[in-house]
């Protein structure tokens, strides 16, 4: 059966936020006199908003509530976009590119706010066919009920569905809603080979992220 359906993470795929998302962490922690590292970075990537802000209260040890950590977090990592948004190189055009061979969404965990701001900067808000946003289902990444709800949206299945991460949270919640897999990691944030391994390919820009390259994954499948 021919692939469908293609569906967007956002942050780490599309624009190279997780930059900005660590900086904000360590100017976080840094007013706090505290540390944040590169280990609690990589347990925070991929998570949906209260995932990533429990990691940070509890490697922070932190007394503040969870709303406040996310309400900060927020303000600091727009204010980053508005002076500069890190689009991967590819990315913007690869999704104009397939939107022309499949149906195309995106689900990201990221806050509400933030995504649209994205979304609005990019001008993607209007060529994805559906947007999910991590703050409208029950469970975030790895869980995987915003594939799913995605999927849902669009009507297609997920055997027929790829989509495209660069976290190992996001590579587990692909898999787990049943669909094809493409790693897509942030040169600063490689992923291990185990990781890798849960994917059917990896690339390491979005400039081959296009038609081809998706019916390649589908050939080999049926091959």
């Amino acid at each position: 059966m021919p692939i469908e359906a293609v569906i967007y993470d956002m942050d780490g795929v599309l624009v190279d936020s997780e930059v900005y998302w660590d900086k904000s962490r360590v100017e976080f922690a840094r007013d706090r006199g505290q540390v944040w590292t590169d280990e609690f970075q990589r347990l925070a990537m991929g998570r949906s908003t209260i995932g990533w802000a429990s990691v940070m209260q509890e490697k922070l040890a932190l007394d503040e509530p969870i709303e406040a950590i996310i309400a900060e977090m927020k303000a600091r990592v727009i204010a980053h976009y508005e002076e500069r948004m890190p689009a991967r190189p590819g990315a913007l055009e690869s999704v104009v590119h397939l939107k022309r061979h499949f149906r195309v969404g995106l689900a990201s965990g990221s806050p509400t706010d933030i995504i649209k701001a994205v979304l609005r900067i990019t001008g993607l808000d209007q060529i994805f066919e559906v947007m999910i946003y991590g703050d409208e289902v029950p469970r975030g990444k790895p869980a995987p009920d915003i594939y799913l709800e995605a999927l849902k949206q669009l009507g297609v299945a997920p055997e027929v569905s790829l989509g495209i991460e660069d976290s190992a949270n996001g590579l587990r919640s692909l898999k787990a809603a049943g669909m094809f897999a493409v790693a897509a990691p942030s040169p600063d944030y490689p992923l291990t080979d185990d990781v890798l391994a849960l994917a059917d390919a990896h690339i390491t820009t979005l400039e081959d992220f296009n038609a081809e390259f998706v019916r390649r994954i589908e050939r080999q499948r049926n091959s």
